[in-house]
Parts: C-alpha cells; sequence; structure tokens
C-alpha cells in the first residue's frame, strides 16, 4: 500500500477560480502534489488537502 504525505491549503474567497486553479496547477507541476479533497464553502473560500506519494529509497546490499 504505497504512503503519502498530506498538505492543507487556505484558498481565501476573494481568489477568482482561474487564479486558484493557476495555484494547484503550479503546486502539482512543480511540487508533485496532487488533490485529494477540495471543500467550497458558502462563503466562497476552499480548503484544500493535497497528497503526494512517499517514494522510500531501498538499500542496495553489496
Amino acid at each position: 500500500m504505497p504512503e503519502y504525505e498530506f498538505r492543507e491549503m487556505y484558498v481565501p474567497r476573494g481568489v477568482s477560480r482561474k487564479d486558484a486553479a493557476r495555484l494547484l496547477t503550479d503546486e502539482a507541476e512543480y511540487g508533485h502534489w496532487e488533490v485529494d479533497r477540495l471543500r467550497l464553502y458558502p462563503d466562497g473560500s476552499r480548503r484544500v488537502r493535497l497528497r503526494r506519494r512517499i517514494i522510500r529509497q531501498v538499500r542496495a546490499t553489496w
């Protein structure tokens, strides 16, 4: 089973949908994050949980 690390982000209500998409795209492209959960509140703010897979290095035995 893969292991993930998580990161919470808060996007305030004044941020447009286009700007929020650009922010999440940058996180995905440069930080290798993907959206795990997005919650849109009635006031227009968003809470986003991002995740990325933890890759463990296996030591080589000589």
